[in-house]
């Protein structure tokens, strides 16, 4: 074996959410196959420094704004009647989307610290929280809480597809959060706990400051998420945005020309959060390297 095999690669470090290949050499088909690494995570919707006119992104979303503006003009008949009709669907789709975000990140936070806790029950309860929760479909909890438990808790439509979606994504959260505490350096709360703060202190003054420059992305990316999943609450007599669409369209028959504003509308609003995201990441990085 060559020099080179005996001393290995030099590595370079990659971003989190790249796609990692390990280095293989001049081996055999069957030892690269074996050897190979890939490391999947959930794809980002937040774009990557893209500065091309003709980006996806840029296509995408003017594209999608310029089909808004230019399909009433041509056809005001439906398609205008349709813009007038959707609006308060889409203010129920963010007012669930912003509470359910907002709940579940307060659960997230909650079942991080109980992932990484060393008391057993906790860690235990958090543990368990997070496996089951991950392992029923959102629609299933969606039903499960509206029409199990609605009658019991006294439950209607938002306020149940509230609690479920927040009880789903508090779940994902809470490996996020965990992944997010986890990566910061163990110095660190060596540091904090060398200069007299208890570990109270230090988590949440040193530890969870750096922690949300970590999770910013993946949290961006729940959010995107969840803004899609909601459009699930609509079997909940929920009038979101693609209710308020069905609606329209099962009285006028303009299916086609409904659920096309309506996947127009989600589409201009996940790409723009996911650029608010991406510039929210940019300046959190420029911000640390400038203290560093």
């Amino acid at each position: 074996m060559s020099d080179f095999h005996k001393q290995g690669r030099r590595k370079t470090p990659l971003p989190s959410w790249a796609t990692a290949f390990s280095s293989v050499g001049s081996r055999s088909p069957a030892e690269k196959a074996s050897n190979l690494t890939i490391n999947v995570t959930d794809g980002t919707l937040i774009p990557a420094g893209e500065k091309s006119i003709l980006s996806a992104w840029n296509i995408a979303f003017f594209g999608a704004i310029v089909l808004l503006v230019v399909l009433p003009i041509v056809s005001p008949k439906p398609f205008l009647d349709i813009l007038a009709f959707v609006p308060d669907g889409l203010i129920a789709t963010f007012g669930v989307t912003l509470a359910s975000i907002f709940f579940a990140l307060i659960l997230g936070l909650l079942a991080g610290l109980g992932r990484i806790a060393k008391t057993r029950p906790i860690n235990l309860i958090a543990t368990v929280y997070v496996e089951v929760i991950r392992g029923i479909p959102l629609l299933v909890q969606l039903f499960y809480i509206y029409y199990a438990l609605g009658p019991l808790l006294h439950l209607k439509g938002p306020a149940s597809a509230i609690l479920a979606m927040s009880i789903c994504y508090g779940a994902y959260m809470g490996e996020i959060f965990r992944a997010g505490i986890q990566a910061i350096p163990k110095g660190q709360m060596e540091a904090a706990l060398a200069l007299g703060m208890s570990r109270t202190q230090a988590l949440w003054r040193v530890i969870l400051p750096q922690t949300v420059k970590v999770i910013l992305p993946p949290i961006g990316n729940e959010f995107i998420a969840l803004l899609k999943d909601s459009s699930l609450v609509s079997i909940l007599a929920v009038s979101d945005l693609l209710r308020r669409g069905r609606e329209y369209a099962s009285t006028t028959f303009y299916y086609l020309q409904a659920y096309t504003i309506v996947a127009l509308i989600y589409l201009v609003m996940t790409l723009f959060f996911s650029r608010l995201v991406g510039l929210m990441e940019s300046r959190l990085r420029n911000h640390g390297r400038q203290h560093n």
